[in-house]
């Protein structure tokens, strides 16, 4: 079973799948995600952390598990903390131990996922352009 737990994320939509991922910035372990016709985009940020990261359409996340496996999706909700899924446990045991405790967390929008696991937790800022 795959739980979600979802976080507060400052998130500007009442509706996820109107928002994208426009880039992931390496340097600052920082994802962008902005809605249409916004002037505002949502920054995500793990800085000092090691990260993991996996970029996707949503499609793929159901031939991992069935979705009928997943419990705590709220529809159309942007950010979540997850557990037991198949791309953490994947991940090396070592790294795991390493970094301590790290999390995943899932980022959903209408046209693709970002998964990240990490030590830290997520910082959020709602920025203008």
């Amino acid at each position: 079973m795959i739980k979600y737990f979802p976080i507060e994320s400052k998130a500007p939509w009442a509706d996820a799948d109107a928002a994208d991922l426009v880039s992931f910035d390496w340097q600052r372990e920082t994802a962008t995600f902005e809605i249409w016709n916004d002037d505002r985009v949502l920054e995500v940020s793990f800085l000092g952390y090691g990260v993991i990261v996996r970029m996707m359409d949503e499609f793929p996340l159901s031939t991992e598990s069935h979705p009928g496996d997943w419990a705590g999706l709220v529809p159309h909700h942007f950010a979540y903390r997850v557990e037991g899924d198949p791309f953490f446990e994947a991940q090396s045991e070592s790294w795991r131990i390493s970094q301590g405790s790290p999390k995943h967390y899932r980022f959903i929008t209408g046209s693709g996922c970002l998964d990240v696991i990490s030590s830290g937790e997520p910082a959020f800022a709602l920025i203008r352009r």
